[in-house]
């Protein structure tokens, strides 16, 4: 029985943290007393400095072509000095004009684009206009108003056009216009992903993948996966600009590109994705067997289901129906159970 105990002791004080001296803890304590004491007013102050700023920033990010256009000629410029100037070995102040070429060019692009997307949406093809949405009466004052505006796009539709065939096609090269096919590239992505017309053709496009995980949560993916790929590229190229010495260009790229990007993401569309995906996740994942025993059918949409969730009545549904159930009510759409959960 001796050694029994000799042992537990042992072991008592192997896993025991060990005292600290008197003096030492009232040092930590006062330490923690300072910290609680002055960290409450430090911070508040910070916050009120920045407020003006932070109001600013709002605006600003709510002016979203001003906001995009300015963020799209900072990273071009970005890309000039990284990708073709740095890694040529030389200053080439000449290749500095290629991201406002290449900017042009992905206008051009983008304006033919939304033109013929708007050619194949249109529905109406008349040349009169009604007073109201209502009303067989047609707006005789807009008629050649509006004949004048729909030439307008095609004429210059066709011009850009001819213009893009005549660089490219003819191919009659532009001065100081040298652009490699990793600048190519890293330019063209993000300029699809802050453009407006190609960021509304990315949701049907990660629509038509059916990926399982994302549970139909799509529309809140989209500009999440958008904004993780420019933020990412932007921050590499701001990486490596910091090591060229370029501090003060370096300090606005990284403020505009990735800094105000990031705060966009994080107010509007994280911020969104993390509350749908919160509410979800009170819900469990349901297992193939539990699908099974419920014939593998959605109970709102009615069809099959190969991924679901399940809630504390036992129901199941798909994720995107049980969210939009949530919207109207906190009651399950079968037994009328009110959902309750304890945190």
């Amino acid at each position: 029985m001796g050694m029994i105990t000799r042992v537990r002791g042992r072991l008592r004080s192997l896993h025991t943290l060990p005292k600290l001296e008197p003096e030492v803890r009232d040092e930590k304590i006062a330490e923690t007393d300072l910290l609680k004491r002055y960290s409450g007013p430090a911070w508040s102050f910070l916050c009120r400095v920045y407020a003006p700023l932070d109001k600013c920033e709002r605006i600003y990010m709510k002016m979203s072509n001003i906001c995009n256009l300015t963020t799209q000629l900072v990273f071009f410029m970005m890309c000039d000095r990284v990708l073709l100037c740095s890694f040529g070995g030389s200053s080439c102040p000449q290749k500095k004009i290629t991201g406002l070429y290449s900017l042009m060019f992905y206008n051009v692009i983008a304006y033919c684009t939304s033109y013929i997307k708007e050619l194949i949406e249109k529905e109406d093809w008349s040349v009169t206009v009604r007073m109201t949405q209502h009303s067989n009466l047609k707006h005789v004052a807009m008629t050649a108003t509006k004949i004048v505006l729909e030439w307008t796009k095609a004429i210059t539709f066709i011009i850009t056009v001819t213009f893009m065939l005549l660089v490219f096609g003819l191919e009659q090269g532009l001065q100081h216009y040298q652009p490699t096919a990793l600048y190519t590239f890293v330019t063209w992505t993000y300029y699809m992903c802050t453009e407006k017309v190609f960021v509304d053709l990315f949701l049907p496009l990660l629509l038509c993948l059916k990926i399982k995980s994302l549970e139909a949560l799509e529309p809140l993916y989209a500009p999440v996966f958008l904004r993780y790929y420019t933020v990412t590229i932007a921050t590499i190229l701001v990486t490596f600009l910091t090591f060229y010495g370029q501090m003060r260009f370096t300090f606005i790229a990284f403020y505009l590109t990735v800094y105000l990007r990031v705060k966009d993401m994080v107010l509007n569309c994280l911020k969104k994705l993390r509350a749908e995906q919160a509410v979800l996740g009170q819900f469990r994942y349901a297992t193939e067997e539990e699908i099974i025993n419920w014939d593998d059918v959605c109970a709102v949409c009615l069809s099959s289901m190969e991924r679901a969730r399940i809630t504390p009545c036992q129901h199941l549904f798909h994720a995107n129906c049980l969210r939009q159930c949530l919207n109207n009510s906190s009651h399950c759409p079968i037994c009328k159970r009110e959902y309750t959960f304890v945190h």
